[in-house]
């Protein structure tokens, strides 16, 4: 029997999580951070916050950042949502965008190349 439990509580959490951050949280390690998706477990005991940042050179400081407000954030969750268990919050970098970003770059490149061919 699939639900869609978990993609309702999945979104959520992203839209609750993302006012937290602009609004509650002031540590700015995480100011640059843009929340991209949340994975919730069949059972909703752990979701996974995907999140990308504008400067790649502050991921590391980004994730302790995410780290060290995790806890705060699932106790505000908790209270804003009112579920019986609230989830295990775990942030990761999604590697996505990055990687669609390159795509775009060879595609550029193989496109410049066939105009200098012709």
């Amino acid at each position: 029997m699939s639900s869609f439990r978990p993609e309702r509580v999945g979104e959520q959490i992203l839209k609750e999580t993302s006012m937290l951050l602009m609004e509650r949280i002031k540590d700015p390690r995480v100011a640059t951070v843009t929340l991209t998706g949340v994975k919730v477990s069949r059972d909703l005991s752990l979701a996974r916050i995907y999140f990308t940042l504008s400067d790649s050179d502050a991921r590391k400081a980004a994730e302790t950042g995410l780290k060290s407000a995790a806890s705060f954030i699932r106790r505000e969750l908790s209270q804003i949502m009112r579920l019986r268990f609230m989830p295990d919050i775990r942030f990761q970098f999604d590697e996505s965008v990055s990687k669609g970003q390159r795509i775009d770059d060879l595609l550029r490149q193989v496109q410049g190349d066939l105009h200098d061919t012709e």
